[in-house]
């Protein structure tokens, strides 16, 4: 495909007189200060994204609860918590950077499958707002934990409707092949188990069914099964105060449809008002993705005589390869989920000499790959914006073949800060013990 700059509106990165920016500053001027990989975050759609999804729910009673997991920076937890995110966490490491980044415990929801002792006991301590429990082990041992501390456990049971969120299957968890909640035809006995429980607060329900979601029909299928719930609770006289509509709301990375999250809140407003509830959701990927970039530079051209236009069909007849800084253990997604990332040249190109190229990492590995079939014009040296890198990228970075984690920056206007220092081979082998 031809790529033009247009193909990613969507995005933080804008050109400006043939260069790219972020807000009002330079990319080249960061990746001169900062150096590469570099991950650059847009703090203005941070909040702009935010701020979209608090205006969705309307009038309805509602706090978001930012999903941790899709980027755990504390300068990115920082900023949603001066807007009065709550946060849904997996593990008692998210919860501690939480903390560290001035967030409010009792605005934490822990969901996760996995929950250990010392993990309920942090959140018991805490005082978070809610467990979102995942299945009847869980629900005990949460019970016990309590019951030892002398502390009552506010919880929701999470859902599996055995909905199919039309997703990549890696992302997709509300069906029952997936190891994520409980099913519906066992939700009605815990929840009177739980409701008989002296150490245990029955709360609500939750439901998370996936990622990347375009489509909204899944999600209101889920929400149909959650309400029929609600109302056969109420029937035995558990009356629920709050319900979780989970996240997965999907965002443009290439050409998809945005998600309509104007129309999405007010179908759910017009069918959660009349009751009362108050309603979560655990957006991730809808507010950061697009806020960030990686930046990375070519090291080596690798030419090999391959076709001049993008079509995987000629891949016999050779390969273009564009081996760059950066490397799966900076940017997983390409080689996890075959994800496709937009590509753009920092300083705009006038050459005509355009060849179909494959982005590649110095990784020793087949799958280290950033992007394929790229039409590109590009020389040794140039600097290049990996786009939509603000979810899942930093999160889950590594230090496979022994690499540094990148550094990070957080964009305000025309300044820039470095919030994540690159990481250093002494800072890898300090926890180490020969």
């Amino acid at each position: 495909m031809t790529v033009t700059p247009e193909l990613f509106s969507a995005t933080a990165a804008k050109y400006r007189n043939g260069e790219l920016y972020v807000e009002g500053a330079s990319l080249e001027d960061i990746a001169d200060a900062v150096g590469t990989p570099v991950y650059v975050y847009s703090h203005e759609m941070l909040k702009d994204q935010y701020q979209k999804l608090d205006a969705a729910l309307g009038s309805l009673p509602h706090q978001l609860h930012y999903a941790v997991k899709a980027n755990s920076t504390l300068a990115v937890l920082k900023a949603f918590a001066e807007l009065g995110a709550g946060f849904d966490i997996v593990s008692g490491g998210e919860l501690s950077r939480v903390l560290a980044a001035g967030g409010n415990p009792d605005s934490v929801v822990f969901s996760g499958v996995g929950k250990s002792v010392e993990e309920i006991d942090f959140a018991l301590k805490t005082g978070i707002e809610c467990f979102n429990v995942e299945s009847d082990s869980e629900l005990i041992r949460i019970s016990q934990r309590a019951e030892v501390l002398g502390k009552v456990a506010p919880i929701a049971l999470r859902i599996n409707p055995n909905v199919d969120p039309k997703t990549h299957p890696y992302i997709s968890t509300g069906l029952k092949e997936n190891k994520f909640g409980i099913l519906q035809e066992a939700a009605l006995g815990l929840y009177q188990q739980a409701d008989a429980d002296p150490n245990l607060h029955v709360r609500g329900v939750a439901c998370h069914i996936g990622s990347q979601i375009s489509d909204p029909t899944p999600l209101f299928d889920a929400l149909d099964q959650l309400l029929s719930l609600i109302d056969q609770l109420a029937d035995r006289g558990i009356q629920l105060t709050d319900i979780d509509l989970g996240g997965g709301f999907g965002v443009t990375y290439q050409d998809e449809a945005s998600f309509d999250i104007d129309a999405w809140g007010d179908r759910v407003e017009e069918r959660l008002a009349p009751r009362g509830l108050t309603v979560s959701i655990e957006p991730g990927r809808f507010l950061t993705a697009n806020a960030g970039v990686l930046l990375t530079r070519v090291e080596y051209l690798k030419p090999s005589g391959g076709p001049a236009q993008a079509n995987e069909s000629h891949a016999d007849e050779g390969k273009n390869f564009a081996i760059v800084d950066a490397a799966m253990n900076d940017l997983l997604r390409p080689s996890l989920y075959q994800a496709w990332h937009g590509v753009l040249a920092v300083q705009e190109h006038s050459s005509s000499d355009t060849r179909c190229w494959d982005l590649v990492g110095p990784i020793c590995e087949s799958g280290d790959w950033l992007a394929k079939n790229r039409m590109l014009s590009l020389a040794e040296g140039d600097l290049l914006a990996i786009l939509s890198a603000g979810a899942y990228g930093s999160s889950l970075s590594s230090n496979y073949n022994t690499r540094n984690r990148a550094a990070e920056v957080m964009v305000s206007g025309d300044s820039f800060r470095v919030v994540r220092r690159r990481e250093s081979l002494q800072d890898q082998l300090s926890t180490e013990i020969l």
